[in-house]
């Protein structure tokens, strides 16, 4: 990905469909399994709350390694509320636009801000394709975004990259004809 690229309008996009995704689920959802075989809905849900906390730290300067992607888990019902919250942080620490070339420090190692939106947009789309997938309740997720995830996932992970310590497996097949979410999900290792 370009580090001339700016991917925020993307990820705001995923974040409007995690909103609509949160208010989807029920709290007898919560222990559900997902694709992310390590995590119940709950555990997943932590996780990308978390993740977004981390992304708005880096935007505000901060070095990803400094904090656990996680959160405290809400109450059951509580789970759209922390998402708003993280949503107004990493907004605001996303909004000016110089930090798109500033360098700044991701899990992966040091990056353009841009670069790391990128990344961002990948695990957001991803983790959407997850919990849609674990509520399996008709959920349309958007082609936009899983098409921007895609494009970053096949620059930043390419199959031989898969090694020990990557949090994603083996590509595993997608049909010509899939859907870009498939697509996705399989670029990323997971059972579409």
């Amino acid at each position: 990905m370009s580090a001339v690229q700016d991917a925020r309008p993307q990820y705001l996009t995923a974040l409007a469909q995690l909103d609509r995704l949160f208010a989807t689920i029920t709290p007898a959802d919560l222990d559900r399994p997902t694709p992310c075989e390590e995590y119940t809905l709950r555990q997943l849900l932590n996780h990308v709350i978390g993740g977004i906390h981390r992304f708005a730290y880096m935007g505000e300067g901060g070095h990803a390694q400094d904090v656990v992607a996680a959160i405290e888990d809400p109450s059951d019902d509580g789970w759209t509320a922390v998402l708003d919250r993280a949503r107004a942080r990493v907004t605001a620490a996303w909004a000016d636009d110089s930090k798109l070339g500033r360098p700044t420090v991701a899990p992966w190692g040091e990056v353009p801000g841009a670069v790391a939106v990128g990344g961002y947009v990948m695990e957001l789309g991803t983790h959407c394709w997850d919990i849609a997938t674990a509520l399996d309740n008709g959920f349309v997720l958007d082609d936009e975004v899983a098409g921007t995830a895609l494009a970053v996932a096949q620059l930043i992970l390419p199959p031989e990259s898969r090694v020990e310590g990557v949090p994603f497996g083996a590509v595993r097949p997608a049909a010509e004809d899939a859907d870009v979410h498939t697509r996705l999900a399989a670029w990323l290792g997971r059972k579409a």
